[in-house]
C-alpha cells in the first residue's frame, strides 16, 4: 500500500475541520497520546472535536455532521439523547448529584437489573466496568484460597494489570494465563489443575463483543466446568449487558455465570459498573468478617444518584427488548449491504456481528497484520471525510436510533471509500 506524498484526503479533511486541527493542536500539549484521551480517539491527523449529538448523528466544532457508530464506546444502545433518560438525569440533576449516603435509587435500580438477570442475587456498583472485573477478581480469590487467572486471548477486559495481558507494557500480571478461545480440551486441561481462582471471558465473543467470534457451544460448556473444578466463572457483559438481549448475553446462551460485570449501556451511558452473582461470593463484603476475610469496597462514584437515575430510566426501556430488537435489524442490514459492496468491488473481507458490527479485512480468521490496520485506520478517515463516525474503521456499533436511512447513507459513504481505496492504492483485492 502507498500513498502519495501529498495526500489529497489528509489535505482536504484538514481545510474541512479547521476547528477541530486548532483544538487539536492546543491538546497535544495536554495529553500523551497524540492529543487524545483514549486509545480509540487516537487518530492522523486527528479525529473531529464534536459537540453535541442527538439520536444517531452528532456534529463538530466545524459544523460536519456525522452518522454515529461509535454510540460512546458501545454505550448508547438507546442512542444519543433519549427523552426518558434527559428526563431522569434532568430531574435528578435538580434533587442532587452527589448525597454521599444510601438513598433509594440505588435500590430500585438493583432490582430493575435483578428483573432483567436473575443470576443478580447479589450486586455491587462501582464507576466503570473495569472496576467490577477487579472486584470480582478479588471476590473469587478469597471465595477459592487460589490466586491464578485463566483468561482467553484477544477478550479484552481493561487496562489494569491483571485485566491488561502479560505482555501489555508495564504491567506485572504473572499469575495470568492466557489461552485461545473455542478448545474446550485446553480449557480443560488447564482446570483440572485446580489453580485457577477464576475463568475470566468476555459475552459475545472476545474485543468488544464479537470481533473474535466464540462459539454458543463453547460459553454453554462453562459452567460445568468451572464447577467441576473449583474455579469462579465471571463473565464480562459491560459490553453485551442488556445490548444482546434484557439478560444479555447469558440470555442468548442460555447460561448462568457465577459472577457478571456490567456497564456502559446498564447506566443509559453515563459512566457506572456492576459487578452480581451468587451471594456466597458477596460475602466477604460483610462487615462482620475478621479483617483477612474482609474486602472493604470504596468508590466516590458507588451508585451516584445523577448514574442510578439515568440506569432507572435506561433499564426500563430495556425490559421489552425492542430496542436491542431495533439495533439488531439495521446492523442486519447494514451487513447484508456492506457485504455486497465488498463483493461487487473484489475486496477480501467481510462484516459481521450482531448489533456492534465488525469489519474484516482479508480471509476469514486471518491474523491481523500491520498492513491491514493501516487500511482499517485509512478507512476511517475516508468514512469520517464523508460523514460517518466509527470505532477505529473496524467497528459500527449499532442503537435503536439508527433508521434505514442512515445505514443506507453508510452504505453509500462506505463504497465510495473503498474505490477511492483501492483507486489510491491503500486498499488491496
Amino acid at each position: 500500500m502507498s500513498v502519495t506524498s501529498t495526500d489529497q484526503l489528509v489535505e482536504d479533511y484538514r481545510a474541512s475541520h479547521p476547528g477541530s486541527a486548532e483544538l487539536h493542536q492546543r491538546a497535544s500539549d495536554f495529553f500523551a497520546a497524540r492529543g487524545a484521551t483514549h486509545f480509540a480517539r487516537v487518530s492522523a491527523p486527528f479525529r473531529p472535536y464534536i459537540t453535541h449529538a442527538l439520536d444517531a448523528r452528532k456534529w463538530d466544532v466545524d459544523g460536519n455532521e456525522y452518522i454515529d457508530y461509535v454510540m460512546g464506546h458501545g454505550a448508547l444502545i438507546l442512542g444519543h439523547g433519549h427523552p426518558a433518560i434527559l428526563e431522569a438525569v434532568q430531574q435528578q440533576l435538580v434533587r442532587g448529584v452527589h448525597f454521599g449516603d444510601n438513598h433509594a435509587l440505588e435500590v430500585e435500580w438493583a432490582g430493575l437489573i435483578r428483573g432483567l438477570m436473575p443470576a443478580a442475587e447479589r450486586i455491587e456498583f462501582f464507576a466503570c466496568g473495569q472496576e467490577a472485573n477487579l472486584m470480582g477478581i478479588r471476590l473469587g480469590r478469597l471465595f477459592t484460597g487460589r490466586r491464578q487467572l485463566l483468561r482467553f486471548r484477544w477478550n479484552y477486559h481493561g487496562w489494569a494489570d491483571e485485566l491488561a495481558g502479560p505482555l501489555a507494557a508495564g504491567t506485572v500480571a504473572d499469575q495470568v494465563t492466557l489461552i485461545p478461545p473455542n478448545d474446550l480440551d485446553l480449557l480443560e486441561e488447564h482446570l483440572s489443575r485446580r489453580e485457577y481462582a477464576v475463568l475470566l471471558i468476555e459475552g459475545g465473543g472476545g474485543y468488544l463483543a464479537g470481533r473474535v467470534p466464540i462459539a454458543a457451544e463453547f460459553y454453554q460448556a462453562l459452567p460445568e466446568l468451572t464447577r467441576k473444578y473449583g474455579t469462579v466463572l465471571l463473565l464480562d457483559e459491560v459490553v453485551t449487558g442488556f445490548r444482546e438481549a434484557p439478560g444479555g448475553w447469558q440470555s442468548v446462551v442460555g447460561i448462568e455465570p457465577d459472577l457478571t460485570s456490567i456497564g456502559k449501556a446498564v447506566s443509559g451511558g453515563l459512566p457506572a459498573g456492576g459487578l452480581l452473582g451468587r451471594a456466597a461470593l458477596f460475602e466477604a463484603l460483610n462487615p462482620n468478617n475478621a479483617r483477612d476475610r474482609l474486602v472493604v469496597h470504596g468508590g466516590t462514584w458507588n451508585a451516584l444518584p445523577l448514574t442510578c437515575a439515568a440506569g432507572i430510566a435506561a433499564c426500563r426501556l430495556y425490559q421489552d427488548g425492542s430496542p436491542q430488537r431495533a439495533a439488531l435489524k439495521m446492523a442486519e442490514r447494514l451487513k447484508a449491504l456492506g457485504n455486497d459492496v465488498l463483493q461487487r468491488r473484489g475486496v477480501t473481507g467481510r462484516l459481521y456481528g450482531r448489533s456492534a458490527v465488525h469489519l474484516g479485512f482479508g480471509a476469514e480468521g486471518q491474523e491481523t497484520s500491520p498492513e491491514t490496520l493501516q487500511a482499517h485506520r485509512r478507512l476511517d478517515l475516508h468514512l469520517l471525510h464523508r460523514g460517518v463516525s466509527t470505532l477505529l474503521g473496524e467497528v459500527f456499533v449499532l442503537s435503536s436510533a439508527h433508521s434505514r436511512a442512515d445505514v443506507d447513507q453508510t452504505v453509500s459513504a462506505f463504497d465510495q471509500s473503498i474505490g477511492a481505496m483501492l483507486e489510491e492504492g491503500t486498499l488491496c483485492r
